[in-house]
């Protein structure tokens, strides 16, 4: 995994383009820690950052295609990712008369697009973000993966686009304002959702999953080479239980199979649930993969409780490590350091933006920096939820039939997060925004794309309307946190129930056999029913664990009023005054086991983003 930036000029790049880049570069250093290049031609000025994982002697970056000696190269790549069969996609294009001087499945990819071009991608397992720009054509390249599990940003004006993995590396061009208006300030304070191809930051879009963008004298074109709607509305692709869990299993056990090929220490986030756990027995089964490390998080004033999330999380986790044989440890955080300003801000930078989640930020990043002293890959569980109905919205009839985003109405988890959230923001701003006018636009057009096989019933339109709503809004929010705090510490998270063959079987399975049992996500349990203990096959979803530390409330308290006593610029356009009030922000109860000191968290993140980010406002 690496960062990825950029820029192309038609009219011809200026004489500080290098520096520009390398400005530029140097904003994705915590991607990628092990390597640094800059490739410079007429029109086009290519940056790459290197985190070392396949091929760690070779594969450096921006990766050239052969050319004569004295003759520029027709490609240039740059490459965030990793393509699961490349060593499948090498033996072919082999066969085709290719020649490969590394091992690295950078140069697949690069080789790949010049046998085949755009189509490529057709051929692509895996994540990524990547450009690539053809000297002789005079176009670039933006493509992502199928579920946008790494992201790629990009500023497009006239004959120029910038691009790169994050928005800071956009920012970092001299050309580029660091501005919000008020559609970037909606999406700000609405932090349970993510707007496909959306940037709260002005000027900046977001290259959507599964698209290809070009960009070239003609200007910017995109197209979309893969598109969940084109199977979310197929007629269902099983009734028979049966088959339906051994093709489940089939694909699971070829995906986690492909993506623990690694030239560096590996291992696996093992929270106890049932996807993490199903995740870490199938890599800990694989031939000379016994004994796989795996991590759960914990914090030091839960090593006594018995009732804290945390706590259970680490009873289970350690129920499925002894059960699978997995080599597991168990990542105790200070609370101390939870509160600390310097790892809030740090998450804040990770991210670009200060609509976190408090404490479940700054726990998963420090969880990455430990873990990060052990591995440098690591196996998540994400994504199994979102496709597979697994949150309490997809079955709560309050939730199910809401006209808007389910998880927003879904009172005892997400909408109360979402509510509180809106209670924070100053009045007069949150009826200038009209938000809920704005939700209202957003979930119309979002089902507007969507269309079904006549013959499902009106409760299995509805149910696969909320997995797309999930896929596509909610999901995207999850990935871009994990990559981002990941990447913050060097450390590569992959998703293997991001597979897109996986989503694709999942997606055209009945209500019924996605609950079979009577249970949510019935048939990953049948999947995976002889490789986990009961106890684990049976649990009940537990969210994210925050800490029950009050030593942690008692210093985020003093952290507010600080911030309140010198406040950035801008902080009292965006919150009500009660909320700016000395002593009004304070420990809130963790109401429905959610986020503790929430109004105290919010205020935190948006000056931690006003100080590190000075934007410019349209308030």
């Amino acid at each position: 995994m690496c960062g990825i930036a950029g820029w192309i000029a038609l009219s011809g790049l200026p004489p500080d383009a290098r520096a520009i880049a390398e400005k530029m570069n140097d904003e994705h250093a915590r991607r990628g820690p092990d390597g640094s290049g800059v490739w410079l031609s007429r029109y086009a000025v290519i940056a790459h950052r290197r985190l070392s994982v396949i091929d760690i002697d070779n594969g450096d970056q921006p990766m050239l295609s052969p050319a004569p000696a004295g003759a520029e190269p027709r490609l240039a790549l740059t490459y965030n990712g990793e393509l699961y069969n490349y060593q499948e996609l090498r033996r072919e294009l082999s066969s085709r008369g290719h020649h490969f001087r590394t091992s690295s499945d950078t140069e697949v990819v690069l080789t790949a697009w010049a046998e085949w071009g755009v189509r490529a991608v057709e051929h692509f397992n895996g994540i990524f973000a990547f450009a690539v720009w053809d000297n002789r054509e005079e176009t670039l390249w933006l493509v992502r993966d199928h579920l946008g599990v790494k992201p790629l940003h990009y500023h497009h004006d006239g004959d120029r686009l910038i691009f790169g993995s994050e928005a800071k590396s956009i920012l970092a061009h001299p050309d580029v304002v660091t501005a919000v208006d008020e559609d970037g300030l909606r999406q700000l304070v609405l932090p349970l959702l993510k707007f496909p191809g959306t940037n709260p930051y002005r000027g900046i879009s977001e290259v959507l999953p599964g698209q290809l963008l070009e960009f070239s004298r003609r200007g910017v074109r995109t197209s979309r080479y893969w598109d969940i709607r084109d199977f979310i509305g197929r007629p269902t692709e099983t009734d028979n239980l049966a088959d339906a869990v051994e093709r489940l299993r089939s694909l699971l056990d070829d995906t986690v199979a492909r993506q623990t090929i690694a030239d560096v220490p590996l291992c696996t986030f093992l929270s106890g649930g049932l996807d993490s756990s199903a995740v870490t027995a199938i890599a800990n089964g694989l031939p000379g993969r016994g004994g796989v490390s795996s991590f759960s998080v914990d914090f030091t004033d839960a090593a006594g409780s018995a009732d804290s999330r945390s706590a259970l999380d680490r009873r289970y986790a350690r129920e499925a490590a002894d059960h699978i044989g997995s080599l597991h440890s168990n990542i105790v955080l200070d609370s101390s350091l939870l509160a600390g300003g310097d790892v809030r801000d740090a998450t804040v930078r990770a991210r670009d933006l200060p609509n976190g989640f408090g404490d479940l930020d700054t726990s998963l990043l420090l969880l990455c920096r430990a873990v990060r002293e052990h591995a440098t890959v690591a196996l998540s569980g994400e994504a199994a939820d979102e496709i597979l109905g697994g949150y309490l919205w997809f079955h709560d009839p309050r939730a199910v039939w809401a006209q808007t985003f389910p998880w927003m109405a879904d009172s005892p988890a997400h909408g109360y997060l979402h509510q509180r959230v809106l209670d924070t923001i100053d009045p007069d701003l949150a009826r200038a925004l009209r938000l809920d006018e704005y939700l209202r636009d957003e979930y119309a057009t979002a089902l507007g794309g969507l269309s079904f096989d006549p013959a499902l019933s009106k409760e299995e339109r509805r149910h696969r309307e909320i997995i797309y709503l999930a896929t596509s809004y909610f999901l995207p929010m999850l990935l871009d946190r994990n990559d981002r705090l990941s990447m913050a510490s060097g450390l590569e998270v992959r998703v293997p129930f991001c597979d897109h063959r996986i989503v694709e079987h999942l997606v055209t399975l009945s209500q019924g056999i996605h609950n079979a049992g009577g249970r949510e996500k019935g048939v990953l349990r049948d999947a995976v029913r002889d490789l986990l203990p009961v106890g684990v096959l049976e649990r009940k979803k537990s969210p994210y664990p925050t800490t029950p530390d009050p030593d942690y409330s008692h210093r985020l308290e003093e952290h507010v009023a600080a911030v309140l006593a010198d406040p950035p610029d801008g902080l009292g356009d965006i919150f009500a005054a009660r909320v700016l009030a000395p002593g009004q922000v304070t420990d809130s109860a963790r109401s429905h086991g959610l986020v503790s000191n929430f109004e105290g968290e919010v205020v935190l993140n948006f000056a931690s983003w006003l100080r590190q980010y000075s934007p410019k406002l349209a308030i």
